[in-house]
């Protein structure tokens, strides 16, 4: 019986793979809503390295398993195993594919970020060396690069050189977030845009490190004591998404959560119009509670609520 060449054992191989791992990686549904128009930049690499992540799944274990169905020890085959000492072809072989999967993720995702909207920073002109020789340089009050953000997600391509439609100075703190509103002096807890509108926000942070992260836009941006950062993004698709703490930031980071409301541009006047008598009037409002100054059962009360538990 003649035996089948090992090309083209993997042409099949190649052929019967190539399209699972295809429509699993298309159609893997792991991932939340696309809710910004940074998202679907997000998911179309995620979607290719699942595929990839699938097709070299199937290829190890597939190929274990029939090792093991193949190369099993028959009865009575006492035997020593045919003695192998190396293969420079096929060691070749398994570095160089891995290697040129690597450098094209690379270059792809790189692109993706410039797409989003990845600053550069050779060419920006707020530098790492020229802030802190403003931030240095006490006696000169013209310099804004303490408010001028050189880290983050910024304009994209499309919208270089282009004010944003909508500004927010959002600062993050043990274990909060503010959202101030510069241009109408609203300050909320939780954040609201417009839908469809161009959204900068400016981060910071008053003691240490928060992460500024919502899932369904794909966009998560550092908030750095001392260092200002941006995010600019535009969202999709109306609804109310959670705002999460990324960066482990103490003992309540846990519960460092808010979210971010995309009204239609309607809704979002009149919010804008309401919150803003509301803010005028005497009476202060709470913004936002730190959980480090409530009681162990103030802070455990809305989840003993929500598991149906009765005090």
């Amino acid at each position: 019986m003649q035996k089948v060449p090992v090309s083209l054992w993997t042409l099949l191989a190649g052929m019967f793979i190539a399209p699972i791992s295809i429509w699993i990686g298309q159609n893997h549904h792991l991932l939340p809503i696309q809710a910004s128009a940074q998202a679907p930049l997000v998911d179309g690499f995620f979607n290719i390295m699942f595929t990839i992540a699938v097709a070299l799944f199937l290829i190890v274990e597939g190929t274990i398993i029939i090792f093991l169905f193949v190369y099993r020890r028959r009865p009575g085959d006492n035997s020593d195993g045919t003695p192998v000492e190396g293969n420079l072809a096929l060691e070749v072989f398994w570095t160089a594919i891995p290697t040129v999967i690597v450098i094209g993720l690379g270059i792809y995702s790189v692109n993706v970020y410039n797409q989003m909207g990845g600053l550069d920073f050779s060419h920006h002109p707020h530098s790492h060396v020229a802030m802190a020789a403003e931030m240095n340089d006490e006696n000169n009050h013209d310099h804004q690069s303490l408010t001028t953000a050189n880290i983050g997600i910024g304009a994209s391509p499309q919208t270089q050189n282009k004010p944003a439609d909508l500004v927010v100075d959002v600062k993050g703190m043990q274990f909060a977030w503010l959202f101030n509103y510069p241009e109408t002096g609203i300050l909320t807890g939780d954040l609201h845009v417009p839908l469809g509108a161009d959204v900068q926000l400016n981060l910071s942070a008053d003691d240490v490190i928060h992460s500024f992260w919502v899932p369904q836009f794909r966009l998560k941006q550092d908030a750095i004591p001392g260092v200002p950062t941006e995010l600019r993004f535009v969202a999709t698709k109306p609804g109310t998404y959670p705002v999460v703490c990324a960066e482990l930031c103490g003992g309540y980071h846990g519960s460092m959560r808010t979210q971010v409301i995309v009204h239609t541009q309607e809704e979002f006047d009149n919010w804008l119009t309401q919150t803003q008598l509301a803010q005028q009037q005497e009476n202060p409002q709470v913004i936002a509670i730190n959980p480090a100054n409530l009681s162990t059962s103030e802070f455990l009360d809305p989840y003993i609520q929500k598991m149906g538990i009765s005090h």
